[in-house]
């Protein structure tokens, strides 16, 4: 509590932030108990970005709850596995609210974020991977990231991600997104010099074990420079990489 005290007192000094902004940050410190939630008001200090929403599992209510207070303080939104139905009631609050429905991410900004120098490459080694990706793309792009997408490069057909090694060569960080036995993710950090991240889907036959499959294959790969993040979680996958690519 100390150390955010002291740095809005030097923002107000320095002339970064007026008497309206001094206030609204050092209030409800260092967390907001709401009831049902308590929202942590001290992550973006912590972290460098403000507590994120898990969507699933609560009501719309709650949700639009706890995103309203949370946009109140950061000005800056994200829910993930997020119903529809809660971001129809957010945008009515807030026109610029956004939704990735495939992906099922809420987002929003107040301003534009500080853009940060290098490329994240997100991979999928198949179309039905896409969803996945499709929310690691999301985080990455609201948390100020240039991002490109390679779709449907796996392994069933070696010559396609061998075909764009320019492309591989040109990110900085490389999320590679998986189902099946998930060894696009050892190809792939066999071939560049890069950091990858691994996310295992659960996309496959019943063999794969709703992604455990792809999942130990990932974490037992034999080519080094392969962090796995859990199944499906390309929200996890995006925010490591983000912090690689700082």
């Amino acid at each position: 509590m100390v150390e955010r005290i002291v740095k809005v007192l030097r923002d107000f000094k320095s002339g970064r932030i007026d008497v309206a902004d001094a206030l609204r940050l050092l209030r409800d410190l260092p967390f907001k108990d709401i009831g049902f939630a308590k929202i942590d008001n001290h992550r973006a200090l912590r972290r460098g970005f403000p507590e994120v929403v898990f969507g699933k599992g609560k009501t719309v209510d709650q949700i639009v709850s706890i995103s309203k207070r949370i946009i109140a303080r950061e000005r800056l939104l994200l829910v993930t596995k997020a119903p529809e139905e809660a971001f129809k009631k957010l945008k009515k609050l807030y026109p610029a609210v956004k939704y990735n429905k495939r992906a099922g991410i809420i987002s929003y900004r107040k301003s534009s974020p500080v853009m940060k120098k290098g490329l994240v490459l997100i991979i999928t080694a198949g179309t039905a991977d896409i969803p996945v990706a499709e929310e690691a793309r999301a985080t990455l792009e609201l948390m100020g990231n240039y991002v490109e997408m390679l779709c449907d490069v796996g392994v069933a057909g070696i010559h396609r991600i061998l075909n764009m090694k320019h492309l591989l060569d040109k990110a900085n960080v490389i999320i590679v997104i998986a189902g099946m036995e998930g060894a696009l993710a050892s190809v792939v950090s066999g071939l560049v010099s890069r950091p990858v991240i691994a996310v295992p889907t659960s996309v496959g036959y019943g063999a794969s074990f709703g992604g455990i499959a792809p999942l130990l294959t990932m974490m037992n790969s034999c080519s080094p420079g392969v962090a796995v993040v859990n199944i499906d979680n390309g929200f996890g996958a995006a925010y490591f990489a983000s912090l690689i690519n700082s």
